[in-house]
């Protein structure tokens, strides 16, 4: 019996203002905004050129790791490097490995993959984004610890400022993450690390703006 069948789901509200995909115009001024940042800025129609543009960006037989990304599960990323054979995948070898005995090994296999690729929770159309973590094992490597870094950012999570982008995290990403974590580990979720990203070395990190909302 897992945790989950023997004890009730507690669900935080949400606030559904932030479920909203920000117009074309919003879409736009966060990506020019994220090219003067460094960043290099791209703009997907839908999911499914969202994950082409992905997967052109990382070479077969790469080295990739990923977070545990809703945006990339539902963009089929997460299937597409574990599953179809043509990369390095790390999280595979990394779930298989001794926590109690390997937890040394473990991380730093993770730490510095040469690919990286994850979802941001906010973007604010004046170019930062921000990513929360509980465990924090996914923001060394998109800081500096991974050789090249690829954000997948649905429209949804756009927003005007840093403080909204904030209030995005706490009023509807974490609630949603807090009810996934209970379902799936049996376990609450938290918001113990949190990463702004203002800018960073051209040629490093490629953000995927999608014009329609993915992930949470």
């Amino acid at each position: 019996m897992t945790m989950t069948e023997n004890r009730a789901i507690e669900r935080l509200p949400v606030n559904e203002e932030f479920a909203r995909p920000a117009d074309a115009a919003a879409i736009e001024r966060a990506a020019e905004a994220l090219r003067r940042r460094g960043f290099d800025a791209r703009i997907a129609d839908d999911a499914a050129e969202a994950r082409e543009i992905v997967l052109s960006l990382v070479p077969e037989g790469a080295e990739v790791n990923q977070g545990a990304s809703v945006t990339l599960q539902q963009l089929g990323v997460t299937e597409a490097f574990e599953k179809s054979g043509r990369y390095d995948a790390l999280r595979p070898r990394l779930r298989s490995m001794d926590r109690a005995t390997q937890m040394r090994e473990m991380r730093k296999l993770g730490s510095a993959p040469d690919f990286f690729v994850n979802s941001a929770h906010a973007l604010t159309e004046e170019g930062q984004m921000v990513v929360a973590s509980m465990g924090g094992s996914q923001l060394g490597p998109i800081v500096s610890g991974a050789g090249r870094v690829i954000l997948v950012v649905g429209a949804q999570k756009i927003v005007p400022d840093l403080a909204t982008a904030l209030r995005r995290v706490e009023e509807y990403a974490y609630p949603l993450e807090d009810a996934r974590a209970q379902e799936t580990y049996g376990i609450r979720s938290a918001i113990r690390k949190l990463l702004v990203l203002n800018g960073d070395f051209p040629g490093r990190t490629t953000v995927i703006l999608v014009r329609e909302p993915v992930g949470i």
